[in-house]
């Protein structure tokens, strides 16, 4: 994605804000960040990932079922089974580099200067 310029007019700005506030909403919550991750290297069958994830099977298919809506995961039949994949690299990427800081900044607390935490300051 190019960075935003005075030249983008204020509709395709709010277009792109638009855009990435629906991809964070889709990635907004730990279990689908979980999933993400239990995905990561493979795909998997639910059974596999209600192994993997501590969840009821009806939350977990809800949880898939909208990040697949959503381009993020693919999925496959085989049988009585489904099979999900990651399909977007780019939003595995952005959650990896994002839990990867947070991981750094849990740590090590004082190893991030102030400017540069992504872990919001608690009161």
């Amino acid at each position: 994605m190019q960075p935003l310029t005075d030249n983008d007019t204020l509709a395709d700005k709010d277009r792109v804000f638009e855009l990435a506030a629906e991809l964070f909403g889709i990635l907004a919550t730990p279990t689908r960040l979980r999933i993400l991750n239990a995905l990561c290297d493979k795909e998997k069958s639910v059974s596999e990932l209600l192994a993997e994830i501590d969840t009821t099977q009806p939350n977990l298919s809800q949880h898939l079922n909208l990040l697949y809506r959503a381009g993020v995961l693919a999925k496959r039949k085989e049988g009585t089974q489904v099979y999900y994949r990651v399909q977007s690299e780019q939003a595995v990427a952005l959650c990896r580099t994002v839990c990867t800081q947070i991981a750094i900044e849990l740590d090590n607390p004082g190893s991030t200067p102030g400017a540069e935490r992504l872990l919001p300051r608690r009161s």
